[in-house]
């Protein structure tokens, strides 16, 4: 199996289910945001930012799929965001779950001065919202709840990527000259 997976990985159509997945979500977001006039939290904004961090690895993954350094690159980048996503995500519940005065997420956004995001693009990336409101639930759900289990999906799969390669056995490679 880890075979099968680490072949798999050596194709472009894998990394592009993985950037069309995340597009998605992140367009699925910028709807909420804009279409149906939900206000983005902090955590909702950082939470984005991991899911960027996710696409950006799915392009460097396209990039050159075949070689082990770039498919390394892009699964170290894409772990790193799904994890931070994942206790992003969780952090987010607490906030909404168990609200408490003494506990709560900051008011504004802190990316480093040399990448301030919510300047350069504030319609994506500037907070309005509170980080304990629920606006939005899917049966019986929040946003913030499928959002655990979005980035928990990412997580596993991308952690079993990466055990594949290092388990995965040797791949054939074969050079198609029209291909």
């Amino acid at each position: 199996m880890l075979r099968y997976i680490k072949v798999q990985s050596t194709k472009r159509a894998t990394w592009f289910l993985l950037f069309f997945s995340t597009i998605c979500l992140e367009l699925t977001a910028l709807y909420f945001q804009h279409g149906m006039d939900l206000k983005p939290c902090v955590m909702c904004i950082y939470e984005r930012v991991a899911l960027f961090g996710i696409l950006f690895a799915s392009l460097i993954g396209l990039l050159a799929p075949r070689f082990l350094i770039v498919r390394l690159i892009a699964l170290a980048l894409g772990l790193w965001g799904a994890i931070q996503g994942l206790l992003l995500s969780i952090k987010h519940v607490g906030y909404q779950l168990n609200p408490n005065p003494w506990d709560q997420c900051p008011l504004m956004v802190q990316f480093p001065s040399t990448l301030p995001l919510d300047k350069w693009f504030p319609s994506i990336f500037h907070p309005t919202g509170l980080c304990s409101e629920i606006s939005w639930s899917f049966l019986g759900f929040t946003m913030v709840q499928w959002l655990v289990f979005i980035f928990a999906i990412y997580t596993a799969i991308l952690s079993l990527i990466l055990i594949s390669q290092l388990f995965g056995g040797k791949v054939k490679t074969q050079r198609h000259l029209f291909r």
